[in-house]
């Protein structure tokens, strides 16, 4: 018998690192609508369809795959393998979990039904898909690996201030022990104190010799009679934990003027998401978004929240934030606001809307600083990131820092994300009362 042996080429797909491919679908699996800035939503974001043209042009543009089968991949003969290669890819993105291609047949049957059992248009919908959870956790690594590069590990609480404890990690000077301190005692420097305490009468009325063994040769131990004020604690830096919402501004101003600005922002709660349950994990992150009202929106659904509708509507997503806050029993209660536009609308009692986007309405912005000074009341901070450099807005933004104590941030949808996982991780420089 005799046998032909040829070059081992291998599939392409060997050599495809599909964790680098997904982060470079971000734009797509975090589609905020800037391709659509008045708000048509046709769906197509979401079809298989763009999938895969999205697919076809990481593939062409970046290096995940030797130049040799990208030139191969591309001769006439071998457009349909092409094809079968990006399906392929799909078919691995949806079973290593990061994307769902799975229709909800019941759902769907259900909207058929309410809208009157459909018709032959409903067999030309595309097919969409979703991004998993899983994806959105990916994602949120990418951009934290991104923005700041390797983090240590870390425990429960792990915010530095100025104040000290006395916790486990002794890193100042040992203190007397007072009632109420955790009792980590500094076990040489209490014995020390018993001695020096003491002083000449150690051997005669302090100390008293144990009793020998039998056949013990030497001199007894000594036993040191250590008093109450004789007590040292090893003293570490106070760790605090902190209960934070991001607010994001997601009224059509943060896509308009050819400019994305939704898009980052997203990223950055991702990041701040994994970044406080990696890094740490006694803290609380919730998330709101604010445009003509506001509501909270869990993180799981970060991936599918879009622009809109038109408005600002600051005092609500100030009000609901603290209204979250309030219920979180932590040392620090923030509320990081990143926006690009003034407030242009107020929620009234009658839960009617006012709306006036032509300059800053005198009415909403006494209002909403009014909404700032409770947040101060109740002791939340307020730390604003704004993407716009217009003159009445930077005035506005400098007196809501003034009023709430918090920081004001100019910025740039580039810089975004240094600025908010710097600022929520640099607490060294506040004290905690």
């Amino acid at each position: 018998m005799r046998y032909r042996y040829s070059k081992y080429t291998g599939e392409p797909l060997e050599g495809l690192d599909l964790e680098d491919l997904v982060s470079r679908l971000s734009d797509l699996l975090l589609f905020s609508g800037f391709n659509d800035p008045y708000g048509y939503n046709t769906g197509e974001e979401r079809s298989i369809q763009a999938l895969h043209d999205a697919i076809l042009d990481a593939l062409l543009r970046g290096d995940l795959l030797p130049q040799d089968i990208i030139d191969e991949l591309l001769e006439q003969a071998n457009a349909e393998r092409l094809e079968q290669l990006i399906q392929q890819i799909i078919e691995r993105m949806e079973q290593q979990g990061y994307v769902t291609t799975a229709p909800d047949l019941e759902s769907e049957q259900r909207r058929r039904e309410l809208m009157g059992g459909g018709g032959d248009g409903d067999q030309d919908r595309p097919i969409k898909f979703e991004v998993t959870e899983k994806g959105l956790d990916f994602l949120g690594y990418r951009a934290l690996r991104d923005l700041l590069g390797s983090i240590g590990k870390s425990s429960f609480g792990r915010h530095d201030t100025r104040d000290l404890s006395t916790g486990i990690e002794a890193t100042a000077a040992p203190k007397p022990y007072e009632f109420g301190d955790t009792l980590n005692l500094d076990a040489s420097n209490t014995i020390l104190n018993a001695v020096k305490r003491l002083g000449p009468s150690l051997g005669s009325v302090g100390a008293v010799r144990e009793p020998a063994l039998p056949g013990a040769t030497g001199s007894p131990p000594f036993k040191i009679d250590v008093q109450y004020e004789d007590l040292m604690v090893a003293q570490g830096e106070y760790q605090s934990s902190c209960a934070t919402v991001v607010m994001l501004d997601c009224s059509h101003s943060m896509i308009l003027y050819g400019e994305d600005r939704f898009t980052p922002a997203k990223r950055v709660a991702l990041a701040l998401a994994n970044l406080i349950r990696h890094q740490y994990p006694g803290d609380a992150l919730n998330l709101v978004l604010f445009h003509d009202s506001a509501e909270e929106v869990p993180l799981r659904d970060l991936a599918r929240v879009r622009v809109g509708p038109y408005y600002t509507n600051t005092r609500e997503g100030l009000r609901l934030a603290r209204r979250i806050l309030d219920r979180q029993r932590k040392d620090m209660r923030q509320i990081i606001m990143i926006t690009d536009g003034k407030p242009s609308a107020l929620t009234r009692p009658d839960g009617r809307i006012y709306k006036n986007a032509f300059g800053l309405d005198p009415f909403i912005v006494s209002e909403t600083l009014a909404e700032v000074a409770a947040c101060r009341k109740s002791g939340i901070m307020v730390n604003t990131f704004m993407l716009a450099r217009d003159y009445d807005l930077v005035a506005f933004v400098r007196k809501v820092a003034e009023i709430c104590h918090g920081k004001a941030y100019f910025t740039t949808p580039f810089t975004l994300g240094q600025y908010v996982l710097m600022d929520y991780m640099d607490k060294k420089t506040r004290t905690i009362h």
